[in-house]
């Protein structure tokens, strides 16, 4: 991508020839001392009212998976209000406007997710008690949806401009089912898709995390049937119950690397009619993760390998005269391994600014809305956006409000923002 402190440097009178680390650090250490920048945190403190109450007013707008349409109309209404152009919600149902810039900069997503894990039903309603708000999916990752506004207010109160146009958006499908489909569809085949040459997803967590990797999964429903039968009477005939036990056993012992890191797990199991009958059908649902992409390649080969062996060896063990044992395996998940690189521009920024900012970033893997961008090698973190959240997927998940380091933490998350799109 374009060179981003070239715009900055020459704001600040700052050289950025070369673009080693020193570089980024004197220009994100320029940019905090700047009084624009400070002009920008101070409006971020003025608003934090703001962004709590927006947090509240959100997080009461259940966004269940596959359903966010109702808060995608808040949020819309809201990126309008903070005076964003072509606000658009897209075909997958991903919302967003645009900052623009004056030119000459590539074209960056800032992004967070409007889905939660609960399902639709589930009581929103935030309560509040002392300095900790709880709810339902109020920290991920309802709490990040306004602080992508505080950004936009924060910029025009500074009046600053950048070279690149920016794109806030809030967008569908990062948890569980959701399978990143509105990142999918955002890299893949959205209008923008070609373009976009820099993405940062903000999740819960204060200034200093940066992920800067993603956790790749691959996740299957495996559904064994057979014949079925009364419990005494057609004893001895093949049972698909058996044959998915022997199949998770097998599961269970597959040896995985602890670096880079690799997991598995049996998160469902399902089937059966009556305690009296044999099953005609059992299934279960299996999670693979990986940080590296061959050893997820590896997981995957060596799990697929064991369900015809077991399925063979119940139809060998029992009576099939009824019928034999069959299994099917659907991919009902699938999340590419990526990374960024510590070469990279948006790299080197967000560490930089973390360490202008006195802290220590804190590097990671995860899976998140990055992993697609990440995939596709274009440049990609997970920042944390300013709140601490807890218990999260939980009923009483919560965020601690927590001013001083909340507003610090958005004010460098801003800055990360503002090096990347070329601040002036």
């Amino acid at each position: 991508m374009n060179h981003p402190l070239l715009a900055l440097a020459a704001a600040l009178a700052l050289p950025a020839a070369g673009a080693n680390a020193a570089d980024y650090d004197a220009t994100a250490k320029a940019l905090l001392a700047s009084p624009k920048f400070k002009a920008a945190k101070a409006k971020i403190d003025a608003d934090y009212d703001t962004v709590v109450a927006d947090i509240v007013k959100l997080t009461e707008i259940p966004a269940p998976p596959f359903k966010e349409a109702t808060r995608a109309a808040a949020y819309s209404d809201m990126l309008k209000a903070v005076g964003l152009t072509d606000v658009t919600t897209d075909a997958e149902g991903n919302t967003y406007g645009i900052r623009k810039g004056t030119g000459g900069g590539p074209l960056i997503v800032i992004s967070a997710h409007m889905d939660t894990v609960f399902p639709e039903g589930t009581v929103t309603k935030v309560r509040r008690e002392g300095n900790k708000l709880y709810a339902p999916g109020v920290g991920d990752d309802t709490m990040s949806l306004p602080v992508l506004l505080t950004f936009v207010r924060a910029m025009d109160a500074a009046k600053f401009t950048t070279t690149s146009d920016i794109v806030f958006m809030g967008n569908v499908g990062e948890e569980g089912p959701g399978d990143l489909r509105g990142m999918r569809y955002l890299f893949t085949k959205g209008p923008m898709k070609d373009r976009v040459k820099a993405f940062i997803s903000f999740e819960p967590g204060l200034a200093g995390r940066i992920t800067d990797a993603g956790t790749g999964s691959r996740r299957y429903k495996v559904t064994f049937k057979g014949p079925g039968g009364h419990s005494m009477g057609a004893f001895g005939t093949v049972n698909p119950a058996y044959a998915m036990a022997a199949a998770m056993v097998e599961f269970g012992k597959m040896q995985v690397p602890k670096e880079p890191r690799t997991v598995y797990n049996v998160g469902i199991v399902e089937g059966g009619t009556s305690v009296n009958s044999i099953p005609f059908e059992t299934a279960m649902t299996i999670d693979m993760r990986s940080n590296g992409k061959a050893e997820l390649a590896a997981e995957e080969q060596t799990f697929r390998a064991i369900l015809p062996r077991a399925v063979a060896a119940e139809n060998a063990a029992r009576d099939t005269t009824a019928g034999k044992i069959s299994f099917d395996a659907k991919l009902v998940g699938d999340r590419p391994v990526g990374s960024t690189a510590k070469t990279t521009d948006i790299h080197r920024i967000a560490t930089a600014v973390a360490q202008a900012g006195g802290l220590t970033p804190r590097y990671g893997a995860g899976s998140t809305d990055s992993n697609i961008p990440m995939s596709l090698g274009i440049e990609a973190l997970t920042l944390g956006s300013g709140f601490e959240s807890f218990r999260s997927h939980s009923l009483d998940e919560g965020l601690t409000l927590d001013k001083p380091k909340n507003v610090d933490s958005m004010a460098l998350g801003l800055a990360t923002v503002l090096m990347l799109a070329g601040a002036r």
